[in-house]
């Protein structure tokens, strides 16, 4: 890292060209042009020294050597002439790398002052390279001197953060890797050398201690990005090497930036880095490209005005720091993973913008944690309040629940040295992170974390801010003594069942099976199963109580956490195991309740064939309050149940009716409506939004309009053109009633040929075609059109033969409005189960000693 003297001569170089140059940015252009130039120098020295050619200024391009540029031998005019020949050649070199050339393409001296240009060069001679991150180092020094990153919102990530951040997202070696605000590459260094470290031999996990819990760090200019780098990688073969370097991509708008970034990456031993000059907000020229892991601490600030974006985010917004976290989540791959610093507004701004975007992250993106920094973490750039937010597809699947950390300490002071102290809460949070990653689950003592339910955050608008739902959380832990399940209950196995199929003959007494169990998957009250045993059959069987809770022990079915209460008397299958409350210590229904919060995944590998031994079901902890308790919390349960189950039969049990008058004319729909009318003539370069049988929710007409494709990659049965009142009729497998009334549209919808796409004309009304297909004389007429295939269809013409009752205009729009009206009460139905059934969720998690 950059010492008290290297800082001095880099201060010094500014002040020097302040005078010919008063612009920052364009010092700090000059300063970088003549540290890269006086690098390859240096590279060049040592090689010779051990023996070795020189690599860059060699034949022709000798005289243009740093050496010979700082020659007292040279006039002042001498040097400057050099100078100017030099950087304008140096693009010619053949012997410098390509990326180098591409470093010095445009550089120019704006001024022709020998004296001046002698200081300068001699101030930069004082600088010496000790390590291959100087460079960058220097010119993150020199941004932060002049003050243009704090202006742009470009604030330096500690080294130490970084890492922090590439450690909990485990980079692997076949994953594509990008920064879409590279900066210098910090990020992209620490993953290579993360992934360089972790396939050598020489690397030992239980001795390496990680950038962020290093104690040995005066201040925070002085962390390494992955220390004690001295590891061999030589458990990658020479393929995967190169393949790695391939794999790491960059994007920063500065062209600054950018160089430094390939030089960065130069010495890592990329020799040809994947960094390039782009907008990543207003250019979609790399929009199609996706990424396993991205990793950035993007800018903050926005221009005067607003961004103006281009079209193709997902978040309507104009701001820098909304657009970048979209623009990440967008481009990660199907089970893709992410570490992103954001300012605190992304956690709880109220902006419609703001609270999209959060709410994409927790329901859609796959967000699972929000680690809270110290204020002053980038200091002295900035005091700005930040968080890391964590992005794992695959893992966000597991959990209804997003993990909240809050690190108040980071090993270094908030002042604007950032000197070491000895609290660092940073190891703390990795440790419950790498916990959350493999089991989901947190110890209950832990202060600096809590896990919130996601049904809690879309009540409150998705703000991220963790303390904002610590005050609901109780670490005291499980008030109630926890017990093993086989101290409370009698836990044991079910029957062998008969193979003699005779014994089910005219069959009178259940026999419970994990197929009838997983019919329910949970239910207090299991009475029908599908086969029933005869008295023969019964024969040297156990019998098993009504009241019996059935907990599937061997098969698939062990790990969909499937169970029940038996509603009969009757016989049970050895695949399930038996747990009968001992009824002086517990109540059934209680411990049932609690049973349906155990994961068997947490008691048993997911193997080819899981299983689960009765001892392992019996040592099941479980806390235990007093009966009276027991039975006041079943009846809370039980009362939002009778909701529950009251409103699902409004729910299930609801179907359009009315009479049809016997002086409706019977018409045939390609009467009233015109089917297929148009099809789209599609632009190769045009983005469609595609609706084909999955966008349409079955019986409800509900549209996703999910899949936004371009032109020339649509399916070939992408065709139809479609507008707002068609109604789109599934014609494969039409009894599933995949129909729905466009009501709203995206820019450029097409249709699948799997729909027919039907356009009323005068004398219908469209929500009166719609609300007919659903009924019993339109269903009956395609059941009869239909063939018998595994996707059995119509065709357009059975379409168009299907006979609909037409009464007038105002007849129509009556009887549309009234049945609209009916199911807003069953639309009402459905939230009123959502929300009792997280009552329900609520209280058991309580008992538990859960937040939720």
């Amino acid at each position: 890292m950059l010492n008290t003297t290297e800082k001095r001569n880099l201060d010094s170089a500014k002040n020097i060209l302040v005078g010919k140059i008063p612009d920052p940015k364009a010092q700090v252009e000059q300063i970088t042009t003549a540290l890269i130039y006086k690098f390859m120098d240096d590279m060049d020295m040592e090689n010779e020294d051990l023996g070795l050619e020189s690599q860059f200024f060699v034949d022709d391009y000798k005289k243009y050597s740093w050496r010979n540029l700082l020659d007292n031998k040279l006039s002042g005019q001498e040097r400057m002439d050099l100078y100017v020949e030099a950087i304008s050649n140096i693009p010619k070199n053949p012997h410098i790398p390509q990326l180098f050339r591409d470093i010095f393409k445009g550089a120019f001296l704006p001024f022709r002052d020998p004296r001046t240009l002698s200081l300068f060069l001699k101030q930069i001679n004082e600088f010496s390279y000790e390590n291959s991150e100087n460079l960058g180092n220097a010119f993150e020094y020199l941004l932060s001197i002049l003050g243009s990153q704090g202006d742009a919102g470009q604030f330096r990530t500690p080294r130490h953060i970084i890492d922090f951040i590439v450690e909990v997202v485990n980079p692997q070696k076949n994953e594509t890797i990008l920064d879409p605000a590279c900066g210098t590459a910090g990020f992209l260094i620490s993953s290579y050398k993360h992934i360089i470290r972790e396939n050598s031999s020489n690397y030992k996990e239980d001795s390496y201690v990680p950038t962020f819990a290093d104690s040995k760090n005066e201040t925070v200019d002085t962390v390494e990005i992955q220390k004690d780098g001295m590891f061999l990688g030589d458990n990658l073969t020479p393929e995967e090497k190169q393949k790695l370097t391939e794999n790491i991509a960059g994007y920063d708008i500065s062209p600054d930036m950018v160089k430094l970034a390939l030089v960065n990456l130069y010495l890592h031993k990329f020799s040809d880095p994947k960094i390039f000059e782009y907008d990543t907000l207003t250019s979609d020229k790399r929009w199609d490209d996706t990424f396993d892991v991205i990793l950035a601490n993007p800018p903050f600030m926005t221009p005067k005005g607003g961004i103006s974006p281009h079209k193709r985010f997902s978040i309507d917004a104009n701001r820098a720091e909304v657009l970048f976290v979209d623009y990440i989540a967008e481009h990660l791959s199907i089970n893709g993973r992410a570490g992103i610093v954001v300012p605190e507004g992304i956690v709880f701004q109220s902006a419609n913008a703001y609270k999209n975007l959060r709410k994409n992250l927790v329901e859609n993106w796959g967000l699972y944690a929000v680690v809270s920094l110290p204020s002053g973490v980038f200091q002295p750039y900035s005091g700005v309040k930040t968080s890391i937010l964590f992005i794992d597809k695959e893992l966000a699947k597991k959990t209804d629940k997003i993990l909240f950390l809050k690190a108040e300490n980071d090993g270094f002071d908030l002042g604007s040295n950032r000197r070491a102290i000895d609290k660092n809460d940073l190891p703390k949070c990795f440790d419950i992170l790498e916990q959350w990653k493999n089991t989901q689950t947190l110890d209950k003592n832990e202060t600096c974390a809590l896990s919130v339910a996601k049904t809690q955050l879309a009540e409150n608008d998705y703000n991220l801010t963790g303390d904002r739902y610590r005050e609901a959380v109780d670490y005291s832990n499980v008030k109630w003594d926890m017990v093993e399940l086989g101290e409370v209950c009698e836990v044991s196995s079910g029957n062998s069942a008969p193979q003699n199929k005779d014994f089910f003959d005219n069959g009178k007494y259940p026999f419970y099976r994990t197929s009838d169990v997983g019919v329910v998957h949970l239910s207090t009250n299991l009475s029908k199963v599908r086969d029933y045993l005869n008295d023969t059959g019964i024969q040297n069987l156990k019998q098993f109580e009504k009241g019996t809770i059935l907990f599937p022990k061997s098969g698939a079915s062990t790990l969909l956490n499937h169970r029940v209460i038996m509603g009969k008397d009757g016989y049970v299958s050895s695949h399930l195991a038996t747990i009968t409350a001992n009824r002086e210590k517990a109540i059934v229904k209680f411990v049932y309740y609690l049973l349906t919060r155990i994961d068997a995944k947490n008691i048993t590998q997911n193997q080819d064939y899981p299983s689960l031994k009765l001892s392992e079901i019996k040592q099941i902890k479980i806390p235990l309050p007093p009966l009276e308790i027991q039975e006041k919390i079943v009846a809370e349960i039980e009362q939002y149940q009778k909701v529950i189950d009251g409103a699902k039969q409004v729910v299930e049990n609801y179907k359009p009716s009315f009479s049809i008058a016997p002086d409706w004319k019977m018409v045939e729909l390609g009467e009233v409506c015109e089917v297929n009318k148009e099809n789209v003539e599609i632009d190769d370069n045009i983005y469609y939004h595609y609706i084909d049988i999955s966008s349409v929710e079955n019986k409800t007409g509900k549209i996703t309009f999910k899949d936004i494709i371009k032109g020339e990659n649509l399916p070939s049965r992408a065709k139809r053109k479609v507008k707002i009142n068609d109604i789109l009729l599934s014609t494969v497998r039409p009894n599933l009633k995949a129909f729905a009334k466009i009501s709203e549209l995206p820019e450029n919808p097409i249709v699948s040929t799997g729909f027919a796409t039907l356009t009323p004309k005068k004398r219908v009304k469209s929500g009166w075609v719609f609300q007919m297909l659903f009924t019993n004389i339109i269903q009956e007429q395609i059941k009869n059109q239909m063939g018998k295939g595994a996707y059995p269809s119509i065709n357009q013409n059975d379409v168009k033969k299907i006979k609909i009752p037409l009464p007038s205009t105002e007849i129509q729009e009556q009887i549309v409005a009234e049945i609209e009206a009916e199911q807003s009460i069953v639309n009402a139905n459905k939230i009123l189960i959502e929300k009792m059934q997280a009552k329900i969720d609520r209280k058991i998690a309580e008992v538990w000693g859960e937040e939720i």
